[in-house]
């Protein structure tokens, strides 16, 4: 594999000649059709079940179709442009043909990244990449420095979370396409904004999907909670481990993503001599030695398995980081949350502050939810590796009405529940709209255009909730009204208590960045201390002689709590509960504090001390 450029599919070679390259290895014979013209193109036989044609006949913008065996016409697989949808023909789209200025652009060290989640859809009202281009400067404003956007391979319809993709190349056409995606990452880049890209590589959506047509990207020997398992290691099984592999460095090479987020590579089954993650590993390895460019691979992933972010070097996948929902979990018990369905596996506080010291909250004990021992010990992983926050597109849209946690806590929890992620030892994760007390909800939607298809995304979700005993009706994911119900509202940001949220975020977003302790994901020096029975943790970090100590109360009563410390003189950084953030303490004016006794913290608040000014 020639990781400097694109193998599959349609390609403008430097001379102007089209190279096309489709894997069908059971086809008898192929042919490339041009809608406009009629035109049959033979694509000749090579080995491994590849066709292949060099040919002046196509060019960029030409809408085609590959005809399997004479009789079945069907969209490019590896298509880079679908202007019609998911049933319509492809179009030839050169990568090259982009004008970058991001030549001078490095990509931010992981362990400085400040995520911030979004669905393009719903992030701005014109639900495309120029309404997210159209928004930039807040999330700098804000503290941003890596935006990471949700699916966007092609779907059907136009409403999507885009985990229903078909078309792993293609650049969902109602968002802008290919061009306008490049322009988004290049504006990106010169904002000192890097970008990462969700994509899905355990299954495609149901409705478009053709692969099934060309060959055996599928198997019975696996089964996924969303549909066919993608083969990796099953007969022909090549072919598919290429076609993917050449995705991912697609990405990278011609759209300049800067790192990846792999949904849920838990369902993604291989049991090959080397892994498709750990290749994975190794091509973007030699593609980043060649470009010169750094590109991070992130892996969501329901298993308390360091076997996937260890280097190879230490037998494992090589994976940069990883989502950890159990931080989450944990951080939502605590905060009153209910404990059903998955969440009855965790006790509050207690499983709180072993995610602050271990990341993994099991590692290797009894899950009465999973019914087994689950997880190892997450040690001599750097916190960098660690992905955490409050919200997320699961968390907030898998439950029924999709409610945030501006509808489910009050507004002093929600100032808790930020400082809880932005101060840990991990990388912190916000959900777009959380940093103001975005009230509307995020919902489940899509834009199947089958019925009958329609019709089984409802029941699903019905008995998805039925797990959490949940009674009443969730929103019609199909209805438009479920999709519009779901766009942020931008206009809060002038109103109160909005702005005053959003001002309490930047506030604690650029105490992290500029303190030393903070600003370090380590989570080597850290210490934690709870009351159980009071619901108050101490979080106390330390760099070098420097040291933070974030002293936080989960109850609904004002707590006293008696630091462990030998240290007496502190610098008091932020009061939550201050009415300069519209809480209920009266404003923190004396900033040099002696502790020596129990300090009286507000509900549901924080208090930051440090032995530093900054």
């Amino acid at each position: 594999m020639d990781v400097s450029k694109r193998n599959v599919g349609i390609n403008i070679n430097e001379e102007g000649l089209a190279g096309i390259v489709v894997w069908a290895p059971f086809a008898q014979n192929l042919q490339l059709k041009l809608e406009k013209s009629g035109k049959r193109i033979v694509l000749e036989k090579s080995s491994y079940g590849y066709w292949q044609q060099l040919t002046t006949d196509v060019k960029e913008g030409d809408q085609y179709k590959f005809v399997i065996d004479g009789t079945l016409e069907l969209p490019d697989p590896a298509s880079v442009n679908q202007p019609e949808g998911v049933h319509g023909p492809s179009a030839v789209f050169d990568l090259k043909r982009f004008d970058w200025s991001d030549n001078n652009w490095k990509n931010i060290p992981l362990g400085q990244y400040m995520l911030y989640e979004l669905h393009t859809g719903t992030f701005s009202t014109e639900g495309t990449f120029d309404g997210i281009g159209n928004h930039l400067k807040h999330l700098i404003e804000l503290g941003i420095n890596a935006i990471e956007i949700m699916p966007i391979s092609q779907f059907p319809g136009n409403r999507n979370w885009g985990y229903d993709g078909v078309f792993p190349f293609a650049v969902q056409e109602s968002y802008g396409g290919a061009q306008a995606l490049m322009e988004l990452v290049n504006l990106c880049h010169s904002l000192g904004l890097a970008v990462v890209l969700d994509v899905v590589y355990n299954h495609l959506g149901p409705e478009g999907n053709y692969l099934g047509e060309y060959g055996p990207y599928f198997t019975d020997k696996y089964k996924t909670p969303w549909g066919g398992a993608i083969n990796f290691d099953d007969e022909w099984c090549d072919g598919v481990r290429n076609f993917f592999l050449e995705n991912a460095l697609m990405w990278f090479r011609d759209f300049h993503i800067d790192a990846l987020r792999l949904d849920a590579v838990h369902a993604i089954r291989d049991f090959s001599a080397m892994h498709i993650l750990e290749e994975m590993r190794l091509k973007v390895n030699e593609l980043m030695k060649e470009t010169g460019r750094v590109h991070y691979l992130i892996v969501e992933l329901d298993l308390n398995d360091t076997r996937f972010i260890k280097p190879r070097d230490e037998a494992g996948y090589g994976m940069d980081g990883q989502w950890i929902d159990e931080f989450h979990h944990a951080l939502r018990v605590t905060a009153g949350g209910d404990r059903n369905g998955y969440y009855s596996d965790f006790k509050g506080i207690e499983h709180l502050a072993k995610a602050y010291t271990d990341a993994y909250v099991y590692d290797g004990q009894f899950s009465e939810y999973r019914k087994k021992k689950f997880g190892i010990k997450a040690e001599g992983r750097p916190g960098e590796q660690f992905i955490v926050f409050s919200q997320n597109h699961d968390q907030v849209g898998n439950r029924m009405l999709g409610e945030r946690t501006s509808q489910l806590t009050s507004f002093e929890m929600q100032k808790l529940l930020a400082v809880a992620v932005i101060m840990s030892p991990f990388l912190p994760m916000l959900f777009m709209g959380e940093e103001w007390s975005e009230s509307n909800p995020f919902q489940y939607f899509v834009s199947h255009t089958d019925p009958v298809l329609a019709e089984a995304v409802r029941k699903g979700r019905k008995e998805e909730f039925a797990a959490f005993h949940m009674s009443g009706e969730a929103p019609d994911p199909v209805s438009e009204q479920t999709f519009n119900n779901s766009k942020l509202s931008w206009h809060l940001l002038d109103k109160e208590p909005n702005r005053t949220m959003f001002e309490f975020y930047r506030t604690v977003i650029s105490l992290r960045k500029r303190h030393p302790t903070l600003r370090a994901p380590n989570r080597k020096n850290l210490s934690v201390h709870f009351n159980e029975s009071k619901n108050t943790l101490i979080l106390d970090r330390w760099n070098n002689q420097d040291r933070v100590m974030i002293l936080m109360n989960f109850s609904d009563i004002q707590q006293a709590i008696t630091p462990d410390s030998q240290i007496k003189n502190w610098v008091l950084l932020l009061n939550s509960a201050d009415r300069a953030w519209k809480g209920p303490a009266v404003p923190s004016e004396n900033l040099n504090v002696q502790i020596d006794s129990s300090i009286v913290i507000q509900p549901e608040s924080c208090l930051i001390y440090s032995t530093t000014h900054v």
